[in-house]
């Protein structure tokens, strides 16, 4: 295995929207430097990148897969991302293991939504960017017009690295040799674009630019670089995967231009916790303490649980002892691997700048930074933002027995996806499992049943409503029993009040004189709260009351526990029908994400789910982001409606705001289903 100083490596993700052509991409860049013999093909299942059964079976990326190849002594790291909604929250964990987001741009189609969200989420990484325009040699491809689309959106430091030449049969160099003449457009206006652009980072170049009126490609290199580094400058790349036209120049642009570990914009580490956390600085030296994040964990029936890493500083090793986060027990580096798809290649070394992998080891989680200093205080990488889970089921087990297996099942595909919940509401005594949309909740069905053998019913989760009361009111129960021998006998007085919202439930003792013994008092408490757990309308919790016991009798020989748990029950649930009962319901905030031409269309529709908009921010040119409140009862199945409406361009996110009254209507139906269903259990 070749040994390459992180001055001689490249770390790049391929990102964009699905169907852009990003695995084809990879499989022409690993078959152009002989990595593979031929490219492979996603239709026929062969690729390198696209391994697992159910990506061949949907045709579509759906994990963020590591491959290398080497180009001109240069060893280059590719991360092929998925481009589906569903599924980007493995894109975004890769942002951290490059230097370099290189957004491949499906030229037919042009900027889509996953295009301008991973440009964003690129640039809040720090990493530099480049765009990929693929499939120009597809029919009815309007490439000068996209181009300017690109320049539009994300701004005139978008300039082409290289021009479509013969119909996108083959690319000519804008920037090295810019010679030949191009489909659209002028290579010497292009090459002069560049130029200006880069020089405008390095006043002396400038100054020497101004009075020759031209510089050389190799004193254009250090500026180039910090044009990269501060988005000053993101080249466009012209290719086709398909016909080959612009691979090879992709990759030399890829070695000569892109940065390597000692070039880029260092990862955000830091040192501590909470507010005293300081950033900290990885240096990409060998010699130095180890310092790695891993940004990929898969669980392998085989070969067991895996991380993916990307090395910042120091050298791991076969035999390196490293810790994970701020634990103190150290695990021993077994085997040192490079990654091609899902084979495991041994290496002697990683080194900064170098993407690996160690099996094997349980303890290993996303989002840890693997060291081998005791020393070190808690280093940590500043949080990612992934998109908030919106798509929920409840899942129970289809076979009896099979909970435990079920529960270990999710919890290890959660520990796999950053954007997969898995949680159990106990208001409602469910199940919950939650991600990004209906195919995210699909693929994990199917590795739960094909990969792991298990199988859940589904059905969508119950809205978790409360119960409480509007007014004050008295209740009184006497509970009295007599069935031969001892009897039981006890007597409640009660009083309850309404409380502020989100109070919760306040028990009061204001007995006199010992009518309730005090040994008795917390069996009428206990009484009281088994009605908290089922209200008296939809049979929901009750939640905001103040129980206030006052009065009572007791008999010296019949009165007991179970007579007063009976009394301080029925006299709750005699007070509680006359304080004016109501059902609430969750509100929650809502920002949704869409273009601009379909903000119409939202306001109508969220108006006609009982909710309101507070205002809209614009986040790009022509897409806005919609803020409201609406109830989540009436959220059921709103992503599929949210893409209808917005050609699957829109998405949205939501967070608990408040509970408020449900509207009479409501309330109607949902007090009779509660009594339907408490006939049929009678019955």
């Amino acid at each position: 295995m070749l040994k390459f100083s992180p001055e001689a490596i490249r770390a790049i993700t391929l990102v964009g929207h699905g169907g852009a052509g990003k695995t084809t991409l990879t499989e022409a860049l690993l078959a152009k430097a002989g990595a593979i013999a031929s490219p492979g093909s996603v239709e026929k299942g062969t690729t390198v990148c696209d391994f697992d059964p159910l990506e061949k079976q949907y045709q579509h990326s759906l994990n963020a897969s590591v491959v290398h190849l080497h180009h001109r002594d240069t060893r280059v790291h590719l991360v092929d991302t998925p481009g589906l909604p569903d599924f980007i929250g493995r894109a975004i964990g890769a942002l951290p293991a490059v230097e370099t987001a290189a957004i491949v741009v499906n030229a037919q189609n042009g900027i889509e939504m996953i295009t301008s969200r991973m440009m964003q989420w690129a640039a809040k990484r720090n990493l530099c960017r480049t765009i990929v325009v693929n499939k120009i040699d597809a029919e009815n491809v309007d490439l000068p017009g996209l181009l300017a689309k690109i320049q539009a959106t994300f701004g005139k430091e978008c300039l082409p690295i290289n021009l479509p030449a013969d119909g996108g049969k083959r690319v000519v160099d804008c920037f090295f040799n810019p010679s030949g003449a191009s489909d659209f457009s002028s290579v010497e206006e292009a090459h002069r674009a560049l130029v200006d652009q880069v020089v405008e980072v390095d006043e002396a170049l400038m100054e020497k630019y101004l009075e020759q009126g031209e510089v050389s490609p190799e004193q254009l290199h250090a500026p180039f670089e910090q044009a990269l580094r501060d988005g000053h400058l993101i080249p466009v790349c012209f290719v086709s995967a398909r016909n080959g036209a612009g691979v090879a120049e992709l990759l030399d642009v890829f070695v000569s231009l892109m940065p390597n570990p000692t070039e880029g914009n260092p990862p955000q580490l830091l040192k501590g916790e909470g507010d005293k956390a300081q950033p900290i600085k990885a240096q990409p030296d060998p010699k130095k303490h180890v310092l790695a994040h891993v940004f990929k964990v898969v669980i392998d029936p085989f070969v067991g649980k895996v991380g993916v890493f990307r090395v910042h500083q120091g050298t791991i090793t076969k035999d390196t002892q490293l810790l994970i986060g701020d634990g103190r027990k150290p695990f021993k580096v077994g085997h040192a691997y490079l990654l091609q798809g899902k084979e495991f290649v041994e290496t002697e070394a990683l080194v900064p700048g170098d993407i690996g992998a160690v099996a094997k080891v349980d303890e290993i989680h996303f989002d840890a930074v693997l060291h081998d200093s005791h020393d070190e205080d808690h280093i940590h990488l500043v949080p990612l933002e992934f998109p908030t889970p919106m798509h929920s089921l409840a899942v129970e087990p289809k076979r009896r027995g099979d909970e435990q297996k079920i529960s270990e099942t999710m919890h290890k595909l959660a520990a796999e996806d950053p954007t997969f919940r898995v949680e159990h509401n106990a208001t409602v005594n469910e199940t919950i499992i939650s991600g990004l949309g209906d195919l995210h909740m699909r693929y994990i069905l199917d590795r739960m049943a094909n990969q792991y053998h298990v199988e859940v019913s589904t059905k969508p989760p119950r809205i978790p409503y409360r119960e409480t009361i509007t007014a004050r009111a008295e209740g009184h129960h006497r509970h009295k029993k007599q069935t031969g021998g001892a009897g039981q006998f006890g007597e409640v007085f009660l009083k309850v009040e309404p409380l502020k919202r989100g109070s919760g439930f306040e028990f009061v003792d204001e007995v006199k004189g010992g009518t309730i013994p005090t040994q008795f008092i917390p069996a009428v408490e206990k009484g009281v709260r088994q009605v908290l757990e089922a209200g008296p309308l939809g049979g929901f919790p009750l939640h905001d009351v103040r129980v206030i016991v006052y009065d009572g009798k007791h008999h010296d020989v019949d009165s007991k526990e179970v007579a007063f748990i009976a009394a301080g029950k029925r006299a709750f649930m005699d007070a509680i029908s006359k304080a004016r009962p109501i059902i609430l319901e969750p509100i929650v905030n809502i920002e949704i994400t869409a273009p601009e031409a379909n903000m119409g269309d939202i306001a109508g529709d969220i108006s006609s789910k009982r909710g309101q908009l507070s205002g809209t921010d614009t986040l790009a040119p022509g897409t806005l982001l919609i803020k409201g409140q609406v109830p989540l009862s009436e959220l059921n199945n709103y992503q599929a409606r949210l893409k209808s409406v917005t050609a699957g361009q829109g998405s949205y996110t939501i967070e608990f705001a408040r509970y408020d009254p449900v509207p009479p209507n409501v309330q109607k139906d949902l007090v009779a289903q509660h009594a339907k269903t408490a006939h049929a259990e009678e019955q």
